[in-house]
């Protein structure tokens, strides 16, 4: 049989494993899609304003703004699954679903909880979105397909509702650290003496924080009449289990004690909101069978709740028939450092975290000026992670998101003078290093339809249906003449079209879901960079290559003795090799090829 015929057969293969199998697929074997529900398909209109009465300020719903409910639903997913599942994707990332406090925000500056981080409610769908029933036939239709279903999780905090006597409602209150605002004095160090024989948070017995009765150490917090029960489960609803020092500064102690935006900072030392989490999450995997969670501004969290937390939602996903349940935590940097990342897995001891190093690589190099030696600081560092390189093949991975924007919107902004052709190459080139590179591919929602925001967070939020947002709907997309204004659910894209081949090729191909990684060829300039990765059984290798540069190249690059024959899997390919070791390489400005050698 040809080396062709060889790779025809696995992708048709592939493409025919029984979804009872889906179980049985390592982390590293998908390729993820993240969307945020209210933001792709609206399939029942009727539970649009959540069955809240009034104006947009009550219910939330104007698809007109960006800030506010569209009408998007768990139904709408529901019926997408084939357009997910076309594009190549094995496991849907879904937003947070939780019931949210609708609106909130100073008078002026009101948004909506639309995307799902304001949580009320950790134990119900909100009604905006659906019903735990809807929420249970989608788990149960993506599961009948063979696909995995992340659910998007928040413990830092939870909607603001806990209000401070000494700030105006919706204002900014300044963060009063521990030793300024000891808990043991009410209002500062030389206060009332109060939780006597509190012997502070890092005493983390339910007998020490018995002892932490009072919240008026650094604020005088309370819950407005109107929001007194608002919360659920109920011990939610009281102000011992909070930090209440008002807002992080990001920095030092507050990063994890400060509330975020003013949302309502959880006191994850306390054991019993500990116990709390762990019985909420628990029962989400007991309930639905989902697959893993991304955990929400994770780095805001003291590591000693995740060492607690993180076991035994491993130990609830196994005993739901759940080995390879994913958790990953949201640890957001925006620099080519993995050390920052990796700590979280070592100290934190998260089995993985989101590798924005990956991201910024990726921008520095295809949507900046940099070399493509980014990737060889990027590579270097996967031994610092809790498992070393095993740890890296889990994390996931991804070019753009909803707080941070759109790869494309880099490129353009990186490059005004561009012209479209040259920016959907670009986008091309990231999408290519994505799908074939080491770790968890991650595609946002829109990207594959050319969504080119106009910014990050509420402007990179489009929607997929048909948008009623003029600021969304006056952007020029990538591969397409069509806007935002009409459903974007076409599979002609050539965006669309390159992720679906290279997801089939991914995984198809254990070298790219599970082998090692070879930096063969970087540079300190925008050019070359090649990888090779290797069949964790085989041996086989799959060598990969990408042109940064605006001018084509070619190149000699050296790959294994063996590998003397090759067969094009993405782009061109030289057939052979030009010598033992070494196969020259030539790639169009901002191309790229994917390389499946036959070894003999």
């Amino acid at each position: 049989m040809s080396i062709a015929a060889a790779i025809l057969l696995a992708l048709s293969g592939a493409a025919a494993v029984p979804p009872a199998d889906y179980r049985a697929r390592a982390p590293q074997d998908e390729v993820i899609y993240f969307v945020l529900p209210d933001r792709f398909e609206n399939a029942d209109p009727s539970n649009d304003r959540g069955g809240i009465a009034g104006d947009r300020l009550k219910t939330g719903y104007d698809p007109t703004a960006k800030g506010f409910y569209h009408g998007g639903d768990l139904k709408g997913l529901t019926k997408r699954l084939d357009y997910i599942q076309h594009l190549g994707a094995t496991a849907i990332w879904l937003g947070p679903i939780f019931k949210n406090k609708a609106v909130q925000g100073s008078p002026g500056r009101e948004s909506a909880g639309y995307h799902g981080y304001w949580i009320t409610d950790f134990t119900q769908v909100d009604p905006h979105l659906g019903t735990n029933a809807d929420m249970t036939a989608f788990v149960d239709a993506a599961h009948a397909r063979g696909m995995k279903v992340y659910m998007d999780i928040i413990i830092n905090h939870t909607a603001d509702v806990i209000q401070y006597r000494e700030c105006a409602v919706g204002m900014p209150c300044p963060y009063r650290d521990r030793a300024t605002y000891p808990y043991q004095r009410k209002g500062g160090v030389g206060g009332k003496a109060i939780n006597g024989g509190f012997v502070g948070d890092d005493v983390r017995t339910t007998a020490n924080f018995a002892k932490l009765t009072d919240t008026t150490y650094a604020y005088t917090p309370y819950v407005p009449a109107a929001e007194r029960t608002v919360k659920v489960p109920a011990w939610l609803n009281d102000p011992i289990y909070y930090h209440n020092r008002g807002d992080t500064t990001f920095m030092n102690e507050s990063s994890t004690m400060g509330d975020f935006s003013g949302l309502d900072d959880v006191m994850t030392e306390n054991p019993r909101v500990v116990s709390g989490m762990i019985d909420i999450f628990g029962s989400w995997i007991d309930r639905f069978k989902v697959d893993g969670f991304r955990i929400d501004t994770a780095r805001h969290v003291n590591p000693e709740f995740w060492a607690q937390f993180v076991p035994a939602m491993l130990t609830r996903a196994q005993a739901n028939g759940i080995p390879n349940f994913h958790i990953f935590g949201e640890v957001s940097d925006h620099e080519v450092r993995p050390a920052v990342l990796a700590q979280h897995t070592v100290v934190d001891k998260l089995p993985a975290v989101l590798d924005f190093a990956f991201r910024q690589a990726v921008v520095e190099t295809v949507a900046g000026t940099r070399g493509t030696d980014a990737f060889e600081a990027l590579f270097d560092g996967d031994v610092l992670y809790a498992k070393g390189v095993d740890t890296a093949a889990i994390l996931p991975t991804f070019t753009g998101n909803h707080d941070d924007g759109r790869f494309a919107t880099y490129v353009r902004k990186a490059f005004p003078q561009a012209s479209d052709e040259e920016v959907l190459k670009r986008v091309l080139l990231s999408n290519a290093m994505l799908l074939t590179l080491r770790g968890v591919p991650t595609i946002y929602s829109g990207d594959e339809q050319g969504f080119v925001g106009d910014g990050n967070d509420q402007d990179a939020r489009e929607d997929m249906f048909a948008s009623k947002v003029a600021i969304y709907n006056d952007n020029r997309l990538l591969g397409t003449t069509k806007t935002t204004a009409t459903e974007s659910f076409g599979e002609t894209n050539p965006l669309f079209r390159q992720i679906a081949e290279l997801s089939k090729i991914r995984v198809a191909h254990p070298a790219l879901t599970r082998g090692r990684t070879v930096i063969r060829s970087r540079s300190e300039t925008p050019g070359l960079l090649a990888v090779s990765r290797f069949d964790p059984s085989t041996g086989a290798e799959i060598l990969m290559a990408f042109n940064t540069s605006a001018k084509p190249l070619t190149q000699a690059v050296q790959v294994e003795i063996g590998s003397t024959r090759f067969a094009t899997l993405a782009e061109k390919c030289a057939s052979r090799a030009a010598a033992p070791g070494s196969v020259t390489l030539t790639l169009p400005a901002f191309g790229y090829a994917v390389c499946a050698a036959e070894t003999r």
